[in-house]
């Protein structure tokens, strides 16, 4: 039963106001007030001066790998939302990987479910993992920089941060271990962004909630089971209804990093486990779901279930 090892962040102290996107996106200051008070997005984490190989050196960094942790790292995976994140012949995976001493890995990127790729490769790992010597372990890197006006801000809805995590992921282990993995996709969403905003947003919250209460059952659990639900950031709003559809307590998902961090694209499922962690809001034994959506040539709606 795949598991989680150890979780690894970074985010830059550096933050980015909402307010400052008001020229480059044409945002009045009704809009700025919807997304201050409403969507309780108020600033992103921005490091204007760190490369995209530097957040994610920094997340892997916070792992403290052992010499014997990383000879047994035979997968590291890299969970992006964009297709490309850096201009040619830029490779930070490869560089990221050379830096650690893991030349001996095979490293390759997954993509196509935009922000939910990051459940979409800890599922992957877990199968690679499956099929390896038990003692393997795989590396799983998120994490993007707000590099374009798509990669910066998402009209009426979030503002991307910039920060990374690395995730140790074991075939099994004694905490953190995996029960279910939904991912629903919606193929009737690829196309550009304003040709399908209208209709994913009309769908959103029932599609989410409905990932997360798969992925529950599917564990063989009930709603009441679960101790928290660990979001992706991407308003409050969004997840104030996802709860609403769903009947699930507002107050027992993360949302502290929404307004500070800002939605840090692959990255939040990871950032707020080390929150919650750190925070102790998470104790043994407890069932918890990690849900993510994504939207870019069609839509997925994933959630994970994990017993800490």
């Amino acid at each position: 039963m795949t598991a989680l090892v150890a979780v690894g962040t970074h985010v830059p102290p550096g933050r980015v106001p909402i307010e400052s996107l008001a020229d480059e996106f044409d945002l009045t200051p009704m809009q700025l007030r919807v997304f201050r008070r409403y969507h309780k997005l108020g600033s992103a984490a921005q490091a204007p001066d760190t490369s995209l190989t530097g957040l994610l050196r920094l997340a892997v960094a916070d792992l403290r790998l052992t010499t014997a942790q990383t000879e047994r790292i035979r997968y590291v995976l890299y969970a992006r939302t964009f297709p490309g994140v850096v201009p040619y012949p830029h490779n930070p995976l490869h560089e990221v990987c050379r830096s650690f001493g893991l030349r001996h890995a095979q490293a390759f990127a997954v993509g196509h479910h935009a922000c939910a790729s990051g459940l979409l490769a800890v599922d992957l790992a877990g199968r690679l993992l499956a099929t390896a010597p038990p003692d393997a372990l795989a590396l799983v890197l998120t994490g993007e920089k707000a590099f374009t006006g798509e990669a910066r801000f998402v009209p009426e809805t979030s503002m991307f941060g910039e920060g990374a995590a690395a995730c140790l992921v074991a075939a099994t282990g004694p905490r953190d271990r995996q029960l279910s993995y939904v991912a629903r996709l919606r193929g009737e969403f690829d196309g550009e962004l304003e040709e399908v905003a209208g209709e994913f947003q009309r769908v959103y919250h029932d599609a989410l909630g409905e990932a997360v209460t798969s992925a529950v059952a599917r564990a063989g659990l009930s709603l009441d089971d679960i101790a928290l639900i660990l979001p992706h950031n991407v308003n409050v709003v969004a997840w104030q209804r996802v709860c609403k559809r769903i009947g699930y307590p507002l107050d027992r998902v993360l949302l502290d990093h929404v307004a500070d961090y800002g939605h840090v694209f692959c990255a939040d499922a990871f950032l707020n486990h080390r929150t919650a962690v750190h925070r102790a809001l998470l104790r043994p034994g407890d069932r918890y779901v990690v849900a993510a959506a994504g939207a870019g040539r069609g839509a997925t709606f994933s959630a994970m279930v994990f017993e800490h």
